[in-house]
């Protein structure tokens, strides 16, 4: 979030009025000028909710995988939007990070898995039921 904000800073210090409105970001300067406020590309602004724990192993390693991959891909789609080689650079460097912790992710589940009986791995949360 730290580089995206960066560049979201180094994109937007300087605008002027004009641009503001013609680039369609006077709504948003109105209530954040150019302070970064986490939100979706639909506009939708950042909640605790998109931290989705369940405390048990099994399930959280899965929710990690998806939301790597769900940044992937966002970074993704920025990237079939950007020309701008010194907003692309720090995209790819981003979108590499999410496929490694992806792949980390994944060991760490097949770790927790294989600590389990491996014909019912589903059937109990190992952090309580032993």
């Amino acid at each position: 979030m730290e580089m995206i904000s960066a560049i979201l800073f180094q994109l937007t210090r300087d605008l002027s009025i004009k641009e503001i409105k013609e680039a369609g970001f006077d709504a948003y300067f109105v209530d954040h000028t150019t302070g970064i406020y986490p939100q979706a590309a639909s506009g939708v602004p950042f909640s605790a909710m998109t931290f989705q724990s369940k405390g048990d192993p099994i399930t959280d390693l899965h929710e990690d995988l998806a939301a790597e991959q769900k940044a992937r891909t966002t970074y993704d789609n920025l990237l079939r939007l950007i020309d701008d080689p010194d907003v692309r650079d720090p995209i790819k460097f981003l979108r590499e990070r999410e496929i490694v912790h992806f792949q980390r992710f994944g060991e760490g589940l097949r770790i927790v898995q294989d600590m389990l009986d491996s014909r019912n791995f589903y059937a109990f949360n190992p952090s309580f039921d032993k």
